[in-house]
């Protein structure tokens, strides 16, 4: 039978086939056949590998088709072109009369900080800027949407010239920044000496950059460190529970699902800004997903898998130890779209054993992901599959890279210019520590996940099955507790939102002040945080994403006792003692302390 009728995640309309690896040569296979069909393809893969690792899993194909897309088509509009040849010459003077007028020349955008220093207000400083506002203002109008160019080709295209612009930036180059003149000055030149240390240093550990994980912030010792054991493990996860600090706890537990792109404990950093430490503290029974950071040999995990093996598995772990209570599930990124796959399977087969469901940061339709979408088409995938054949699996820094590609000031050319031109060791946070401790992504769940939900968006347009039948958000009847953040690069807020047109029993959406994870991490007595909050209920009629944001006013503060709040409505409100820890003498028996075995795998 063909991987097409038996991969639980085919389409049942599209009949697209998950790429799969080759199957093995048998004594009945023609063996012409194997040599047009393995051999060969095997040959191209190999050298397509190859190519793919030269540029870290970008297309270059892509690439350039956008770029010719975008010529030809300005080609065709006279009246396009005579309008940039006019808005040249125009910034030209504006930029010129610029250098000594700052009321008429060009000003960087609120958030580009690249020449906030007093050094640029000095004339030659200023025409170096301005000529660069000027070049950037004209790129811009350029790369506007064209008629007749299709918009994500279009949008592919603004976004490299961007990029582009983003790496010629004279804040990049040492004699046109003003800051690193003077620090230079200042210094003797010993800036440029340590910064030319710290580069060499950088590229014999990791290329450029470096991620590796400091030696500070240690899971166990200095992040992760809320107390808890591990009470399963199987080949895809670690179940842990985490030890009580009150005398009595709701009744219902509480199954966090992270993102296995990253590691967990983004949601357990240091004692003042972890969430799980929070809601253990609250009176809630806390349990959290470790997942496995795959290697070679685990290329064949499928996106299924992680809902069977990893989601229901962990569920069903949970049910035992606190028996006769129903769970309130909150999946994080990635992890969120997964829980409400599992959400919809278990609706559709009649299990209610959830108490409530909190998605944070996690997109279920993505016809609107954002920045994200301009790497995800036909000829980008196949580069990414091809150097997942290869290796089995999609490497950190090649994931790494996409990501500081999407924030390049702030991740790329400020952090280059702090440390190589200034020689600035950089200061170590608790999420800058979790952010270099990356994971890999399995080949076949992350094709998987990349055909069948960024690029099909086969889960709100009905095609998306699981055992062979499709599932529907809209038969989740647990209610809903939706996040998202104002300055998201990875789930855009809107695309969040989505998941209120897909559903339509009670729902309750949030929108936060900050990024895709500070927003995430908010706890209460930080300043300058806010949050508006919505409800639906079951039955109302859609509101759409600028509608919503216009009727809920932001308020001060912290969306964490909000949804404290919000769990404890949902609950039973019965205090229990606290439940033991695991199940002795079973399958469920504490194996290690907190933060196990699998957060430590590199």
């Amino acid at each position: 039978m063909s991987e097409l009728t038996t991969s639980p995640f085919a389409s049942e309309s599209a009949g697209t086939t998950l790429p799969v690896p080759l199957p093995a040569c048998t004594p009945a296979t023609p063996p012409d056949a194997w040599v047009h069909d393995g051999f060969h393809e095997s040959l191209d893969r190999a050298l397509a590998s190859t190519r793919a690792r030269l540029t870290m899993g970008v297309s270059p194909y892509a690439a350039a088709t956008a770029w010719q897309a975008w010529a030809t088509t300005l080609l065709k509009a006279p009246g396009r072109q005579t309008d940039l040849a006019e808005r040249f010459w125009r910034n030209q003077w504006q930029a010129f009369t610029g250098i000594w007028d700052t009321a008429r020349g060009f000003s960087p955008a609120p958030d580009d900080h690249r020449f906030d220093g007093d050094g640029w207000a000095n004339p030659v400083s200023r025409f170096w800027m301005q000529s660069f506002l000027a070049a950037e203002d004209w790129w811009d109008s350029a790369t506007r949407p064209q008629r007749g160019m299709n918009p994500r080709e279009n949008a592919r295209v603004s976004f490299m010239a961007r990029q582009a612009l983003d790496a010629m930036s004279p804040s990049n180059v040492p004699w046109f920044n003003p800051e690193v003149l003077n620090a230079t000055a200042r210094s003797g030149g010993r800036c440029l000496l340590d910064g030319a240390a710290l580069m060499v240093e950088d590229w014999l550990r990791d290329g450029v950059l470096h991620s590796e994980p400091p030696e500070t912030f240690v899971p166990g010792q200095d992040v992760a460190c809320t107390p808890g054991s591990v009470v399963y493990r199987n080949h895809l996860f670690e179940l842990i529970q985490y030890a009580p600090t009150t005398g009595t706890v709701q009744a219902e537990p509480i199954l966090i699902v992270p993102a296995w792109i990253m590691k967990y404990y983004i949601l357990d950093l240091s004692e003042h800004n972890s969430l799980i430490r929070y809601l253990v503290a609250q009176g809630f029974t806390v349990f959290c997903i470790s997942w496995l950071n795959p290697r070679a040999e685990d290329r064949d995990l499928s996106l299924d898998e992680y809902r069977r093996d990893g989601v229901l598995t962990a569920l069903d772990a949970i049910t035992r130890i606190c028996p006769d209570s129903k769970v309130h599930a909150c999946g994080y990124c990635l992890g969120g779209t997964i829980l409400a796959i599992a959400a919809a399977t278990m609706a559709r087969e009649g299990d209610d054993r959830l108490g409530s469901i909190t998605l944070l940061a996690a997109q279920t339709d993505f016809s609107e992901a954002g920045e994200l979408m301009l790497f995800v088409d036909e000829t980008q995938i196949a580069y990414l599959e091809d150097l997942m054949w290869a290796q089995g699996y999609l490497d950190q820094r090649q994931m790494a890279g996409t990501f500081r590609v999407l924030r390049d000031r702030d991740l790329i050319w400020s952090r280059l210019v702090r440390r190589y031109l200034m020689g600035e060791e950089e200061q170590e946070f608790d999420i800058g520590a979790w952010s270099k401790d990356t994971t890999r992504m399995p080949y076949r769940m992350h094709s998987e996940y990349l055909r069948g939900l960024f690029l099909e968006n086969r889960l709100t347009a009905g095609r998306f099955a699981v055992e062979g039948r499709v599932i529907a958000l809209k038969d989740i009847s647990a209610p809903l507790f939706v996040l998202a953040t104002e300055k998201d690069h990875i789930a855009p807020w809107r695309s969040v939102y989505k998941t209120a047109l897909f559903t339509d029993h009670d729902l309750t959406f949030a929108l936060v002040s900050g990024g895709h994870n500070g927003g995430i991490l908010s706890p209460p007595g930080q300043p300058r945080r806010s949050f508006r909050l919505g409800h639906r209920p079951a039955g109302a009629r859609y509101v759409g994403p600028d509608d919503w944001h216009s009727q809920n006013v932001p308020q001060q503060g912290s969306w964490w006792p909000q949804w404290v709040d919000w769990l404890r409505q949902k609950s039973s409100n019965e205090k229990v003692p606290p439940p033991g820890t695991g199940l002795p003498g079973t399958e469920f028996a504490p194996l290690c302390p907190a933060p196990g075995l699998y957060v430590l795998q590199r």
